[in-house]
């Protein structure tokens, strides 16, 4: 099997399997709540558990938040925080090539009477900054952007955008959607300049199931989830140590073998590249994308025509974010970024992770091959 859609999802890792094991048959199953010898040996392991994932991420564990996965965060994040801050502003400034969590709680906010603008794409997938710069006021409450899009691995101009902020509505909030450049790209949540961050762990050889939120120190943001007000108010319900342990032995494994895997994916990027272009396709990532995703358009080949002819060949790729396929339109990334339609209903997305190896990369061009070999044959 070669396993090309890592940005859906990441097969577990052994030490997340592992620590799983020994969370779910071992003597740390108590609720971590409890008063009793067998609570506080779970509240123990558990604040241990937050406490690796805030090294990790350069943070306070106190400015994290265990969530279900990263749709919550960013439902939490952006209506919690427009909630909560009456005063900052009714405007939020986004692009429409956001993750659908991001999306659809915009959506859902401007029918609640605040006012959303999107800041236009380029075809490097980046927001247009002069269009941004234009928009920034003093009634910009937050800023929400992805960090690495999950269709085509445009990186955002963090930097240049945390500086135009600073100029033209310094009293904004900057959220960031960091579930695609977890484990891939340096995250120093310190250094960063964001207010609110989310983290997925199954994106990180993981499992399903389990996110962060990060709230920086000072920042107001009214819970999604009330009840009996575990995570100092933030996340009500009983908390889970198993969960816990796979973030943090996710993020552990993640941040270990960054380096080595962006070098080794690099070269496999690389290659299908060069391969591909040789053979007609069209690559709609940007040359400076994260090598970890690569959208390609094949000439004559419908989308989901290509994912079937190399799932025969037990290769697994994806067409858009897993999020949206059952939607079965073009993806709305590719459109935003004024990539044509035709070029849109042609295109995957090939997506790595650190298991992945150039013999991989080399069997998938033979299958390319072979499966255009056969169209030359029996369909011209």
């Amino acid at each position: 099997m070669i396993y090309f859609d890592n940005s859906a999802t990441t097969r577990p890792c052994d030490e997340v399997i592992k620590v799983l094991n020994e969370d779910l048959t071992g003597d740390r199953w108590g609720n971590p709540g409890s008063l009793h010898k067998l609570g506080i040996t779970a509240s123990g392991a558990y604040d241990k558990a937050l406490g690796t994932c805030a090294s990790v991420l350069s943070c306070d564990p106190g400015e994290l938040i265990l969530t279900s996965c990263g749709t919550e965060s960013a439902n939490t994040a952006i209506s919690g925080f427009m909630h909560a801050n009456p005063r900052a502003g009714k405007t939020i400034i986004s692009t429409h090539t956001e993750h659908k969590c991001t999306l659809e709680t915009l959506a859902s906010l401007e029918k609640q009477g605040f006012t959303v603008k999107y800041v236009s794409v380029g075809k490097d997938g980046k927001p247009d900054l002069e269009m941004l710069k234009s928009m920034l006021d003093k009634d910009t409450g937050l800023l929400c952007f992805t960090h690495v899009n999950n269709e085509t691995g445009a990186i955002l101009p963090l930097d240049q955008i945390r500086e135009l902020r600073k100029t033209l509505a310094p009293s904004a909030a900057l959220y960031l959607d960091c579930v695609q450049s977890l484990g891939k790209l340096p995250i120093d949540l310190k250094k960063m300049g964001v207010d609110m961050a989310s983290f997925s762990a199954h994106k990180i050889h993981g499992i399903k199931g389990v996110g962060l939120l990060y709230i920086r120190k000072g920042i107001r943001v009214s819970p999604l989830i009330i009840g009996g007000g575990q995570q100092n108010g933030m996340r009500s319900g009983t908390q889970s140590l198993p969960l816990a342990d796979v973030m943090a032995a996710s993020l552990t494994e993640a941040s270990k073998h960054r380096e080595d895997a962006y070098i080794e994916v690099s070269g496999i990027n690389q290659y299908l590249k060069e391969e591909l272009i040789k053979r007609g396709a069209v690559i709609n990532s940007p040359d400076d994308a994260l090598p970890f995703v690569l959208n390609v358009a094949f000439k004559n080949f419908q989308s989901e025509t290509m994912l079937h002819c190399l799932e025969m060949y037990d290769i697994y790729i994806s067409t858009v974010s897993a999020c949206s396929s059952k939607s079965k339109k073009p993806s709305y990334v590719l459109e935003s970024m004024g990539i044509n339609r035709k070029v849109s209903s042609n295109s995957v997305r090939l997506s790595f992770s650190r298991y992945n190896t150039m013999d991989e990369a080399e069997s998938f061009i033979k299958a390319i091959d072979e499966i255009y070999k056969f169209y030359e044959v029996n369909v011209r």
